[in-house]
């Protein structure tokens, strides 16, 4: 698979973190605020897109495991083998204040059944009926390329920007000893550190999470970054204390089948059944495209018209057809799909 990007040379990243305007050019095999030393489908996205984001749609040939059937969406429901997973998932919650669960201008009224048309979601619950709004900034033409993984906490920071400001992003997974995107920043900005951002709308990349958070804010929110990411020191280390319970997840790379095109996942950062489906996509780092659905995200009107319920995570493979909800079984998927067997080489 062969991808093109603009970046410049590694002297006109500096100094960071002020944004860098991207230039020269390059082709290379899709192979791609922690600094480290070593080291048929029904998808969203157009072939086109896919071309432009470095996938070619070609081999390898990707086959869902045998009689796989997608589940049925339960509500509300945890699956007894991952019980500990979403407890310790949901400590973020209280650390984080919820940062990253509602979408940029959230607002929500109650109103009568009567006034939601058929087809349209709804937030119901015991018998009660909200809508739910939000006030969001421009919206970028193109998707967003981040690099990064999940237990890193300046990561994390990015991630709950994205929600909040229900951006689209397709995110490029960097677990230690990866051998295919972690390379790559190294490659394009001179130095092994994450979260890194392109965003080819406007020929920026950038290091440093505080500065890509303010940058996003300025470009696609209202300017004003959200309290829990202004804090500075107390906002890492907030960061930090909410992923203890996961110890590490997320973060060391499981030999994987690199798909020939992203999968894509309607989550948002601070649902714990999301987490836990994340963790596994970049543990076999698997490029995948996040439509945020944060609470008050228009995108849950659309998934809830495309697949006739909402619910979060939801995830589409277009390297194999499959389309499912239900976290626990999603992760089975994955792993059943992607996973290299022991003898074969990587």
């Amino acid at each position: 698979m062969a991808g093109v990007l603009h970046f410049p040379s590694p002297n006109a990243f500096r100094p960071l973190p002020k944004p860098v305007k991207l230039s020269r050019r390059i082709t290379f095999r899709v192979s791609a605020e922690i600094q480290e030393t070593s080291s048929s489908s029904s998808s969203s996205v157009s072939t086109k897109e896919e071309e432009k984001l470095g996938f070619s749609g070609s081999s390898p040939t990707i086959s869902p495991p045998p009689d796989f059937k997608p589940p049925q969406p339960k509500r509300f429901s945890v699956r007894p083998d991952k019980t500990f997973d979403i407890f310790t998932a949901s400590l973020a919650l209280p650390f984080r204040l919820g940062t990253g669960v509602f979408a940029l201008g959230y607002s929500v009224s109650s109103v009568s059944e009567d006034e939601i048309p058929p087809g349209e979601y709804a937030l119901k619950i015991s018998g009660l009926t909200f809508k739910e709004t939000s006030k969001l900034g421009p919206r970028p033409e193109k998707l967003i390329e981040i690099y990064e993984f999940e237990s890193c906490p300046f990561c994390r920071k990015v991630r709950e920007i994205v929600s909040i400001l229900d951006l689209d992003v397709v995110f490029y997974p960097c677990p230690r000893n990866g051998p295919n995107f972690r390379p790559k920043v190294s490659q394009m900005g001179g130095k092994q550190q994450f979260p890194y951002m392109v965003d080819p709308n406007t020929g920026v990349a950038m290091y440093e999470s505080d500065a890509i958070i303010k940058y996003l804010v300025e470009k696609y929110g209202d300017g004003t970054t959200p309290l829990m990411l202004s804090l500075g020191l107390l906002t890492t280390l907030t960061a930090g204390f909410a992923m203890i319970g996961r110890m590490g997840k997320g973060s060391i790379y499981t030999p994987s089948i690199l798909p020939p095109r992203p999968l894509e996942l309607w989550a948002y950062e601070g649902s714990p059944f999301c987490k836990i489906v994340r963790e596994v996509l970049v543990e076999l780092e698997l490029p995948h495209i996040l439509y945020a659905t944060a609470r008050g995200s228009p995108k849950r009107q659309i998934l809830y018209a495309k697949a006739g319920h909402f619910q979060a995570p939801y995830l589409e493979d277009p390297n194999t057809g499959v389309n499912m909800f239900e976290s626990a079984e999603i992760i089975d998927y994955l792993r059943a799909t992607y996973v290299l067997p022991a003898d074969q080489p990587s």
